[in-house]
Parts: C-alpha cells; structure tokens; sequence
C-alpha cells in the first residue's frame, strides 16, 4: 500500500495590464493595482495593501523614469496566493539596465532620489530581476505572507 500525500490545492489569481511608461502611467499602475486588491478582498489600509502600494509606487516609478524607452510601454503584473495572502508583483520594461539588489543602500540625505529600491528592499521578501522575453527585464518583489 503507499502512502499518500495530501496536497494543498493553490488558488492564484493574476492582474495584467500594460502602462505607458510615464509619471501617468506610473500613478495609475498603482490606481490599478490598489483597485484590483480590493476586487480580491484586501481592503485598503491592510498591511498587505499598504506594503503592495508601496512596492508597485517605487517599481513602476522605476519603469517609466528608469527604464523608458520611448514608445515602449511598461507592463504591471499581481499574482495573488489567496491562502497565503502573499502578492508577487512583477514590472517589466524594454530598458536594458537593471538594478543589482546586491548593490541597494539608501542614498545621500541630500539627493533628491536613489531610496525605492531600498524601500523595496526593506518590505519585500525577497525581490529580484529576470530576464524577460524579448528586449529587457522584469523587477519583481513578494510580499510576506500574512500570518493568522
């Protein structure tokens, strides 16, 4: 007789949509992503929430400052495990520069910029780049998962 193995069934759900890659594009990646949290139960003010708000805000600023090619648009991508409440967010742009997360500090006082990918860094666990079909990359990040 062999054993058998219960397994735990997984539900994801997934957003996409595709920004221009401008200030715009930028804030309504984060109207869009706000929205579509809400659409799967994670109200506004909730951790998980702010910390999505957060993480999508800095990435798709990233995108259309950073990673603007002109005429390319820079897609915004959620996959949400709903038993784990953990959100994986992905943004991809047609820029072939990619940050290094081993390198993310926190800028000079001073500057007027260079602190996102550290406030990435310090609520995403963990966050990352790939390589993406065709020319560029995704920056990715996953939330923690939210303990009952």
């Amino acid at each position: 007789m062999k054993a058998q193995q219960a397994q735990q069934s997984v539900t994801v759900s997934v957003f996409t949509y595709a920004f221009p890659a401008t200030r715009l594009g930028a804030s309504l990646a984060r109207r869009f992503a706000l929205r579509q949290l809400h659409d799967w139960g994670v109200p506004p003010g909730a951790p998980l929430h702010d910390t999505v708000a957060l993480i999508v805000a800095e990435l798709a600023a990233n995108a259309a400052c950073h990673g603007r090619v002109p005429g390319r648009n820079f897609e915004l991508r959620l996959l949400y495990e709903h038993e784990t409440a953990v959100v994986r967010i992905e943004v991809s742009d047609t820029h072939p520069r990619r940050p290094d997360p081993s390198s993310v500090g926190m800028a000079d006082p001073e500057a007027d910029g260079g602190r996102g990918l550290a406030l990435v860094e310090a609520v995403a666990h963990p966050w990352g780049v790939d390589d993406r079909t065709g020319p560029g990359k995704t920056v990715w990040a996953r939330t923690e998962p939210v303990v009952a």
